[in-house]
């Protein structure tokens, strides 16, 4: 298949999950970046923006298994991961896989669950595998985590490590729609929409179109100054005296996949300083961490960013 055809048959996926969805083509192009990149999302958003259909209307389209997982309290690495059964009629123990074996798994409310849940699924993120009994076990190929966060309810929640945030290669802002896209959403649910039936959404893409996506995207040329750009952003965020924390060399090369693959999404073969803006605060925001005193001064951190972004020179 030839990346021309893989291209189209991706950018398709944003018309066809328009069906289910209203608006959100910026986290639908993030989702398919993240695909691309064998990367993972954690999406940030109001309970009611649509974020489970979302996903769950991606795996449709592009033909790919789909799991959710509730992420609670109680929940234990066994739930998500698998545990060994005594089967009595064998009289032995078998492996029962849990819902981390499928190629799109959405973590809801990953922040809800204790850390050493959370350390259970950082290794199936980092390692594509999960150790149970001492036998690592291999997940399908592709898979990606989808996890979801509220920003707004904080009590009962765990605070999602450093080592984990990093392992996400996007952070994605779900946000409410405006009031035209509101409408058409009521407008939809009077005439019957049913967000569990996705009967009217059909596969436009599957693991073929990703397979000749990757090794297109591994074709694209990124010049030196690009590279040197990329570099000068993630040092510009260690050293700005609004973060405590900046991008570490793993960002920076997140940033770099990331605008490699927003570039062949736009019908280029190379990687133009615009590509690695358009991805930089999806790329890094998880990744910096603010002062408190510039938190108490109202900062965040897209704003910091929009300002490096603004001050690193850009090369011509």
């Amino acid at each position: 298949m030839s990346g021309d055809s893989a291209r189209q048959a991706l950018l398709a996926l944003r018309t066809e999950i328009g069906k289910a969805v209203v608006g959100q083509d910026a986290v639908v192009s993030g989702l398919v970046i993240a695909l691309l990149c064998r990367g993972h999302v954690l999406l940030e958003g109001v309970p009611g923006v649509a974020k489970t259909l979302l996903v769950r209307t991606l795996a449709a389209t592009l033909q790919l298994e789909f799991k959710r997982v509730q992420f609670t309290p109680d929940l234990m690495p066994g739930d998500v991961t698998g545990s060994l059964v005594y089967d009595a009629r064998t009289a032995e123990f078998e492996f029962r896989s849990g819902p981390v074996f499928t190629n799109l798994l959405l973590a809801d409310e990953i922040n809800r669950t204790p850390p050493k849940t959370q350390a259970a699924l950082l290794e199936a993120m980092e390692e594509r595998q999960v150790s149970v009994e001492g036998e690592a076990r291999k997940l399908p190929d592709p898979f990606i985590v989808a996890a979801t966060q509220n920003p707004i309810e904080y009590e009962g929640t765990y605070q999602l490590p450093e080592a984990q945030l990093d392992r996400f290669l996007l952070k994605l802002n779900v946000p409410l729609p405006p009031r035209d896209q509101e409408i058409t959403v009521l407008q939809r649910h009077a005439h019957g929409f049913d967000p569990r039936d996705l009967s009217a959404v059909r596969p436009v893409a599957g693991p073929a179109e990703l397979a000749a996506g990757r090794a297109a995207i591994a074709q694209v040329l990124v010049a030196d100054e690009v590279l040197g750009y990329i570099v000068d952003i993630a040092g510009a965020t260690r050293h700005s005296p609004s973060l405590q924390l900046g991008v570490s060399p793993r960002g920076a090369t997140a940033l770099l996949n990331t605008s490699r693959s927003w570039a062949w999404l736009s019908g280029r073969n190379y990687v133009t300083p615009d590509d690695v803006k358009a991805m930089a605060r999806p790329t890094l925001r998880h990744r910096i961490q603010l002062r408190p005193e510039a938190e108490l001064e109202g900062a965040n951190p897209d704003g910091v960013l929009d300002g490096i972004l603004a001050a690193v020179p850009v090369p011509r």
